[in-house]
């Protein structure tokens, strides 16, 4: 009967979470969403102890015991894309086709309109391969937020004030560090550039959603070990020329060249002092 009541209860949280109305353009998809969160419920509520056995064949013995002290995934990061399609409408249908094996948590339409797409505690596919600091499966960790922009015009108001009143809520629902709102380029330098030159990150930081540099700038010391700041910051330098081109499109956004200038030393100087 409590595992009865169980499924009942985590049934109702991850059908309800979703909010997904049952009628409307996206009725199908709701409903393959519910059927996969139904059957994620079912896993969650397996009690049979793992079967283990030794070189010679014998069986291990093993019992269930559940544990008091455990909770759902909690998302530690932020990761901001740009769509890089033509409407929020074409990215709607991207992350609702099997084939495609992409998918965010939102996705936010250049009118500010927010669409949530997947339960804040479930894990989105939107990363993909990549590395921040030690974190080489940053989808386990992250939520991700798809912003309706194809990478060539800069973000709208009412689109990134949708963003910052969402980046808000989830800072404060997830106690998430200031540190680890970051782009997708941040994390996989060597395959993508978004959300690009023309997010607003400087913006961003004044709002606690990442780091910014000074206005006043300290002249990097001589010798300044540009790779282990980069490191320290959370950027993979397995491949410097790319991950320096990343931090300048977040951190610079004059230009993305693998060339450091005496002002773009001193803003990484500058920077890597805050992580």
């Amino acid at each position: 009967m409590k595992q009865l009541h169980l499924y009942i209860i985590l049934s109702l949280f991850l059908l309800t979470t979703s909010c997904s109305p049952k009628k409307g353009p996206y009725a199908v998809t709701n409903k393959v969403y519910n059927e996969q969160a139904e059957a994620f419920a079912q896993t969650l509520l397996q009690t049979e102890p793992v079967v283990l056995t030794d070189s010679l064949g014998r069986k291990l013995v093993s019992e269930w015991v559940g544990t008091v002290n455990f909770n759902l995934r909690k998302p530690n990061y932020v990761v901001i894309h740009y769509t890089a399609q033509d409407s929020a409408a074409q990215t709607l249908k991207t992350f609702t086709i099997t084939k495609t094996q992409v998918s965010a948590h939102y996705v936010i339409g250049g009118d500010g309109r927010i669409y949530h797409m997947l339960n804040d505690y479930l894990r989105a596919w939107h990363g993909g391969s990549g590395k921040w600091g030690n974190g080489t499966d940053v989808n386990s960790s992250s939520i991700g937020i798809e912003l309706d922009n194809n990478g060539k015009s800069p973000f709208n108001d009412a689109q990134i004030n949708s963003l910052v009143i969402l980046l808000a809520h989830l800072k404060k629902s997830y106690n998430i560090p200031t540190a680890n709102f970051i782009g997708h380029q941040d994390l996989a330098p060597t395959r993508k550039v978004d959300p690009g030159k023309y997010f607003p990150w400087k913006k961003l930081a004044e709002k606690g959603f990442g780091y910014w540099s000074n206005d006043v700038l300290e002249l990097a010391p001589e010798g300044f070990d540009v790779a282990t700041a980069l490191r320290l910051i959370g950027y993979d330098t397995s491949n410097l020329n790319a991950a320096i081109s990343a931090f300048k499109n977040h951190f610079i956004q004059a230009d993305s060249s693998p060339v450091l200038s005496q002002l773009d030393l001193n803003v990484l100087y500058n920077v890597y002092q805050k992580y």
